[in-house]
C-alpha cells in the first residue's frame, strides 16, 4: 500500500483556498487543484489518511469530466505533468495522479444533488412529512427504494458545517429563474448519463452532488465529479430495497466511528489499520468497476 499524503505544500505559488480534502492554488486565468489522501467523517478532519484516496478523487473525476464534456461543459484543462507550469515543475512526481489544471470560474454556492433512491438526510425528511427538499413524494417508500424518477435537491453550501436542503424556489431567489433552470437541467442530464454507464457495471448511483460555475456567463462544471466523496454508490449485486446499503466509500470509517463512543467532536480517535486498508479497497474498486480500468500503482 502506498503512503498516504496528508499535505501536499508548494511554496512556490499562492494558495486560494484549502479544504478538507483539496489545496487549491492560483496560477492567474487558472487554478492547481491537489488532492491529499485527507479523510472526514461527520465534519471532522481525522488524524489518518486513505492511501490513494487523492488519486481516486482526481483521476475518478478526469474521467468523468471527459465522459461528460458533451453533456456540459467542465472546467478541466489537463492532468498532464508536463502541462504544469515551471514553478511547479520540481513537485511533478508527487502532484502525478493528484492534480488537475482547471480554468478559473466564478463559483455558484449551490450544492446540485440529484437522488434516485431514498437514503441520507432525504429518507430522514421522508419519514417526517414524506416530502425531500419540499417536494412531494408517495406514500409506502422505504428506506432506499428507488424514487419513481429521480429529483434535484439542492442545497446552500457551506464551507464549515453541513450544507443547508433548500428548495427549487430559493435557488431561483438566489441565482435567478434561468440560472435556477440550467443548473438543475445540467445535473439532471449529468445524473442520467451516469446512472445508466454505471448500472452497465453493476453500479447503482443513489444520489450524487454537483458543482457548477460561470465563465463569460457559460455553466460550467467544476470541482469533483461522480466520486466516493461526492456520490453514494451501492452494489447493484447486492442491493435490497427496506435498509440501508453498504457504499463504496468511507461506509468502514463511518461505521467504526459510529461504534467506538467517539462523540464526533475534535479531535477524532485514530483509525485501526484494518479500517484503514478497507477504506483504500473501496475507493480503488469504485475507480476499476465504474471505468473498467485497472488503478494504476503509484
Amino acid at each position: 500500500m502506498t503512503t498516504p499524503l496528508r499535505e501536499i505544500s508548494i511554496p512556490t505559488l499562492r494558495k486560494f483556498r484549502s479544504g478538507k480534502v483539496r489545496d487549491t492554488y492560483d496560477l492567474g486565468d487558472q487554478l492547481l487543484m491537489v488532492a491529499s489522501d485527507r479523510v472526514s467523517a461527520f465534519d471532522v478532519i481525522l488524524p489518518d489518511a486513505i492511501p490513494d484516496k487523492g488519486r481516486v478523487l482526481t483521476m475518478l473525476s478526469s474521467w468523468w469530466f471527459r465522459q461528460t464534456d458533451a453533456i456540459a461543459p467542465n472546467h478541466l484543462l489537463s492532468i498532464d505533468v508536463d502541462d504544469l507550469p515551471e514553478a511547479v515543475q520540481p513537485y511533478r512526481e508527487v502532484l502525478r495522479d493528484r492534480f488537475m489544471l482547471v480554468r478559473k470560474a466564478e463559483r455558484i454556492d449551490i450544492e446540485c444533488v440529484v437522488r434516485g433512491y431514498l437514503a441520507g438526510s432525504g429518507w430522514a425528511e421522508y419519514q417526517r412529512s414524506r416530502t425531500v427538499c419540499g417536494e412531494k413524494l408517495p406514500d409506502g417508500l422505504v428506506e432506499s427504494s428507488a424514487l419513481p424518477n429521480p429529483i434535484f435537491t439542492p442545497a446552500a453550501k457551506v464551507d464549515d458545517g453541513h450544507d443547508e436542503n433548500i428548495t427549487f424556489g430559493e435557488v431561483e431567489r438566489r441565482v435567478g429563474k434561468d440560472v435556477a433552470r440550467r443548473l438543475r437541467d445540467a445535473s439532471m442530464a449529468l445524473y442520467a448519463f451516469a446512472e445508466r454507464k454505471a448500472r452497465q457495471q453493476g453500479i447503482l448511483i443513489a444520489d450524487t452532488k454537483f458543482e457548477f460555475g460561470l465563465i463569460d456567463k457559460q455553466l460550467i462544471v467544476i470541482d469533483e465529479m461522480l466520486t466516493p466523496d461526492s456520490s453514494r454508490f451501492w452494489d447493484a449485486s447486492l442491493y435490497e430495497p427496506g435498509r440501508s446499503q453498504d457504499s463504496l466509500d468511507k461506509q468502514p470509517i463511518r461505521d467504526w466511528l459510529e461504534a467506538s463512543g467517539w462523540n464526533k467532536t475534535p479531535p477524532a480517535p485514530p483509525l485501526p489499520p484494518g479500517v484503514i486498508e478497507a477504506t483504500t479497497r473501496r475507493y480503488r474498486s469504485a475507480y476499476e468497476r465504474l471505468t473498467g480500468l485497472e488503478f494504476p500503482t503509484a
